[in-house]
């Protein structure tokens, strides 16, 4: 009989056990400085640092930081597709499964804030990565993202979700939300996240339209919804022009390719100009990634100007501004930058965009606040549900590389719809 003690996964002289110890905990730091300061701001010398490790030790670990940002993004995938695993063997719910994987991405965010578990990368700069290290990412994400919409299809077919919930446009706002909840919920004490996290998926199951009532949206007109439009010989409007397609050209880049994968080379060269023409607009690459965040907010600003000027209900006008939107990140009037650069403007540049997106993000909240007042929206949460549907607009772009887009405003209204007639069939 073998008495030989064996060696278990906590035992020190476990080799596979403490260098998966320790790979794991690098993965963690770098998620924590990435969600935190983005991948173009965090070198390897600073996780290093961060883990009292030297570069040489970490680079035993991996190479590059496109190496790491990699290994970060498997990381959270495997994390999520463990979720929904452990998900689908406790619940046999439709909606039940949707709502566990929502409110456990508010518990792992908690845990890794406290210091219970590991961080998990916010899967927002996948575009950044190359060849085969974004094919692999983005087929992982694919597949998480079809197991969610399962869910939803399920719920639909079975009669618990509404029937006239698109699943495809559900699953990717319900997405949209979820990934942007790194951004709001620091400013959040850890007792209040669970019940934040209650609050939001109440949201989704109901809807903010008021109870007894299903909100059917108005039709609404896009045209001269452009920001400026030709004058002729104008030679500053025409300035204008130029650089307006400078920064839509810049921010579809941006969007694709992250602020270390776009070449304002390459980016002349889409739009067919010198780059002497360019530069002559176009100081360097930060420049142009500041002007697109400005010109977007130009754009979402003038979009809630037109709204609150609409006689309608503070629903009404809430649900113009996101179509509106939509409509912009999703036409040739667009796209808006998505945030998930943000990090790669200098301290002093981004307080200012965060500033403006604050205060634009505050006039979105004065609709719902009107909407409440009028009895149109149901009396929930102006931070939570601002927030959540904010995540949503974020991520709206590309509609069409998850479902077939015949109108983009029929699109819009199926996009929203969950967060005003929610998931569940209306009483």
């Amino acid at each position: 009989m073998d008495v030989t003690p064996k060696q278990g996964d906590s035992s020190p002289f476990n080799r596979t056990a403490q260098h998966d110890a320790k790979r794991a905990a690098i993965l963690s730091q770098a998620a924590k400085l990435f969600n935190s300061k983005g991948s173009r701001a965090t070198t390897l010398k600073d996780i290093a640092e961060s883990l009292g490790l030297t570069k040489t030790s970490l680079y035993y670990y991996v190479k590059t930081k496109e190496e790491l940002i990699y290994q970060c993004y498997m990381a959270a995938l495997e994390h999520h597709h463990a979720t929904l695993d452990d998900i689908e063997r406790t619940y046999k719910d439709p909606l039940e499964r949707a709502s566990a994987f929502f409110l456990q991405q508010f518990e792992s965010w908690l845990a890794a804030r406290d210091g219970k578990d590991v961080y998990i990368a916010a899967l927002l700069e996948i575009a950044s990565l190359k060849g085969p290290h974004r094919e692999e990412v983005e087929k992982q994400y694919i597949r998480m993202f079809t197991r969610v919409r399962q869910y939803l299809r399920d719920g639909v077919s079975s009669g618990v979700l509404r029937k006239e919930l698109e699943p495809t446009s559900a699953t990717r706002a319900i997405l949209g939300s979820m990934e942007w909840i790194f951004y709001w919920l620091h400013a959040v004490d850890d007792e209040e996240v669970r019940s934040i996290a209650r609050q939001a998926m109440n949201i989704l199951a109901h809807g903010l339209c008021a109870d007894g009532k299903v909100y059917v949206p108005t039709p609404l007109s896009f045209e001269n919804d452009s920001l400026i439009g030709a004058q002729g010989f104008n030679r500053e409007q025409q300035n204008r022009l130029k650089q307006m397609a400078f920064y839509k050209t810049g921010t579809w880049f941006f969007n694709k390719k992250g602020f270390n994968g776009s070449s304002l080379d390459e980016i002349a060269e889409h739009l067919n100009v010198s780059k002497g023409a360019f530069y002559y607009h176009i100081k360097n690459k930060e420049d142009l990634l500041f002007n697109c965040y400005s010109y977007s907010l130009d754009t979402t600003e003038r979009i809630y100007d037109k709204a609150s000027q609409s006689d309608g209900t503070g629903l009404q006008q809430m649900e113009e501004a996101c179509r509106r939107i939509f409509h912009v990140q999703n036409s040739d009037d667009g796209p808006l930058v998505r945030y998930n650069t943000i990090t790669s403007l200098p301290a002093d540049r981004r307080k200012l965009i965060l500033k403006r997106t604050n205060a634009a993000n505050s006039r979105f909240g004065d609709f719902i606040r009107r909407g409440i007042d009028d009895g149109s929206l149901r009396d929930e949460s102006v931070f939570i549900a601002q927030n959540l549907i904010t995540g949503a607009i974020n991520a709206s772009m590309d509609i069409k590389l998850w479902r077939r887009v015949d109108n983009i405003d029929e699109a819009a209204i199926d996009y929203f719809d969950i967060f005003f007639n929610g998931l569940l069939p209306r009483n």
